[in-house]
């Protein structure tokens, strides 16, 4: 029986260049001399600190225009607020999402009986199997779930015969 997963997945090797290539920018640039900013990547995601709220600010875009570059969806980021840090600094925690969540396969799901197609959908861990009779009901469920706006970066993998 044909199917497919539905899962949504970051390159961590692509967010690491992008990464890179910020904190280079940020010690290069002459608005942010003396300004302590620095990007660093933690457990819990992206950390951008600075002396000023407004430095976090303008580092943060750094950060998500390095990541555009480098074909890194910015759904995939999740911002916090500018909060305050040591010794009168400033910070903000930018948080990497990973994984389709269950409210969002259920959605997912939803969307794939009411559209009649002759599929079906099973949450797996923090992906959707899409599986069907014939190889047309897939590429239609494809073209479905690529048309949808879930607020999360989809991909399409595993499409076995």
């Amino acid at each position: 029986m044909p199917s497919f997963d539905v899962v949504s997945k970051v390159q961590w090797s692509e967010i690491d260049n992008a990464l890179l290539q910020a904190q280079k920018e940020l010690s290069q640039r002459f608005d942010f001399q003396a300004t302590g900013a620095v990007v660093e990547k933690t457990p819990e995601g992206l950390l951008v600190a600075a002396n000023t709220d407004d430095r976090v600010r303008a580092a943060q875009k750094v950060v998500e225009e390095k990541l555009v570059k480098r074909k890194v969806s910015l759904r995939h980021v999740e911002k916090g607020e500018v909060q305050p840090g040591p010794k009168g600094t400033s910070k903000l925690l930018m948080k990497i999402k990973e994984g389709i969540e269950v409210e969002k396969a259920r959605e997912i799901i939803k969307q794939l009986k009411d559209s009649k197609l002759k599929v079906q959908g099973a949450i797996q861990e923090a992906q959707v199997r899409v599986s069907g009779k014939n190889k047309d009901d897939l590429q239609a469920a494809i073209r479905l779930l690529r048309g949808l706006d879930l607020g999360i970066e989809l991909q399409i993998v595993n499409l076995r015969d």
